[in-house]
């Protein structure tokens, strides 16, 4: 890589992390450091805003919320987009070809777009104000089910074909050789659905109006509120919020990087 191609890269990373670190000073600053000038730009390492946020709030109860829908959410997403990804390349049914059609058509439609019919089939199922509403109707990804598509359609038959010979049903063919084979496809649709439905909020501020459903980013919300002139603690908060995504991406890079380098197939080399 060129000198200038370097100092873009960094430039544009510089771009990305400033903000992060910003909360993180003013999160672990001295009160009213948010209101510096000139302004700080190292954190002096005081602990108590994120003390407060921890004890005397509904932090954690929000966090567990969210632990729960979006790792059944997660669950859903790849049992779903295995299931349909499989089926799609290398059973291929009649009207596949449709059918995967279809499905790039609707990830097309902007998640708006859907919110109303969503709303309206959640009402009728009685699953309004529920974990069920917030998850049920994001347990199929579109872009999963592509992925996982493109990933199968290079996985060699020699694969499916060997382990009949061995006796091997269809589900332990998917959970012993095609999960092991597709480890990057599996951590980006893990990485891709934990964000989405982590950072949610448009449809939870919709579905749920009481705080025992509510997710961790509706807290940000009512923090946002409380501690509209504190900002040690709304920073504090929302750094707690991101802590788990960067901890997920953390673990997903490397396979996300082969997949992403390795073209479409998600295959372990």
């Amino acid at each position: 890589m060129s000198m200038a191609r370097r100092i873009l890269a960094g430039a544009v990373g510089l771009v990305f992390v400033l903000p992060l670190w910003m909360d993180l000073v003013i999160a672990l600053g001295k009160r009213g450091g948010a209101f510096h000038i000139p302004p700080t730009f190292w954190p002096s390492f005081h602990f108590g805003a994120m003390t407060v946020v921890l004890t005397q709030t509904h932090w954690l109860h929000y966090v567990a919320n969210s632990v729960l829908i979006t790792a059944t959410t997660i669950i859903g997403v790849l049992t779903t987009s295995l299931l349909a990804g499989y089926a799609l390349a290398q059973l291929r049914p009649r009207g596949s070809g449709a059918i995967f059609v279809l499905l790039i058509a609707v990830m097309m439609l902007p998640q708006q777009a859907l919110i109303i019919p969503q709303y309206v089939l959640m009402k009728d199922v009685h699953l309004l104000n529920s974990f069920g509403g917030l998850i049920l109707p994001f347990t199929a990804s579109g872009a999963g089910i592509f992925l996982f598509r493109q990933a199968f359609m290079h996985m060699p038959p020699s694969y499916r074909e060997a382990a009949r010979v061995d006796g091997a049903s269809t589900l332990y063919y998917l959970w012993r050789v095609a999960i092991p084979l597709l480890r990057p496809a599996v951590a980006t649709t893990i990485l891709v659905t934990f964000v989405s439905s982590w950072n949610m909020f448009q449809w939870p501020l919709i579905m749920a109006d009481t705080k025992s459903v509510q997710p961790i980013e509706l807290a940000l919300s009512h923090y946002m509120q409380a501690f509209e002139a504190n900002w040690r603690e709304l920073t504090s908060a929302a750094l707690l919020a991101m802590l788990p995504v960067f901890m997920v991406y953390g673990f997903a890079q490397r396979h996300i990087i082969r997949s992403v380098g390795g073209g479409t197939s998600g295959l372990v080399e």
